[in-house]
């Protein structure tokens, strides 16, 4: 049986229902890739051990860094090195971004809140 095919943006609909709600969407050796929707704001934080990318793949985003903000847009990508304080947020309605990371990142990395989530779901 070959591996399955998934639409992100499809998926992404049909399974996401809250915005910054991490779903996995493949597992890459030790990394997962992930898809969210962006919501207005996000927590401040930093990953102290793994660097993060982020595909825009519907919408548009921006990522706040502590000089200043960068703004992506569909087919957009930006890798995020370790320890660089971040803050994603939506420029658009629920735009749709897929992240690559380890397995083991929290989406909140060093800043727990009540938007961390520890226990994701797959599409």
């Amino acid at each position: 049986m070959p591996p399955r095919k998934i639409n992100l943006v499809e998926a992404a609909d049909a399974k996401i229902s809250k915005v910054f709600d991490p779903h996995i969407a493949g597992d890459v050796n030790n990394s997962q890739a992930k898809v969210a929707k962006f919501g207005e704001i996000f927590d401040w934080h930093a990953h102290d051990n793994e660097d993060e990318a982020f595909l825009v793949l519907r919408g548009r985003i921006a990522i706040d860094f502590r000089d200043g903000p960068v703004e992506l847009g569909e087919g957009d990508f930006i890798v995020v090195p370790r320890g660089v304080e971040h803050r994603p947020r939506s420029l658009t309605s629920e735009p749709v971004v897929l992240m690559f990371e380890p397995a083991t990142t929290l989406n909140t990395g060093n800043a727990k809140s009540d938007l961390t989530v520890s226990d994701l779901k797959r599409l």
